[in-house]
């Protein structure tokens, strides 16, 4: 796996909730460390475009790779675009547990929390 690391890129952070539970699923799952945490965006959902978070093996050569506390994430350029300043967190409060994207580039979203539109 070839990769690119993009240092001046800080549109996005990581909570430290976030990263933690990320470096638990990847022990939990002995998910290999050359596996880098990929963000997405894709279009669907009752608000127009879903969140996609996933590990991934591989970089293309259109993704940006950046470290953001302790995680690195690997990007497309589209979803690079429309998570501009988000901060991906994690919750686990009285409403649900799960990785929560606070995008400041969503101008509505669904009930569900899954879907935005920009």
């Amino acid at each position: 796996m070839s990769e690119h690391l993009t240092e001046d890129i800080d549109q996005i952070t990581v909570t430290d909730k976030a990263a933690a539970e990320v470096g638990k699923i990847r022990n939990e799952n002995n998910i290999p460390e050359n596996f880098l945490l990929r963000i997405g965006v894709k279009g669907g959902g009752c608000s127009g475009l879903t969140y996609s978070l996933g590990f991934d093996g591989e970089v293309r050569d259109t993704d940006e790779v950046i470290e953001i506390n302790g995680v690195k994430l690997v990007i497309d350029a589209k979803s690079l675009f429309y998570l501009d300043g988000t901060e991906l967190d994690f919750s686990d409060g009285l409403s649900g547990r799960g990785f929560v994207f606070n995008n400041p580039n969503a101008v509505r979203t669904c009930g569900c929390g899954s879907s935005f539109g920009a």
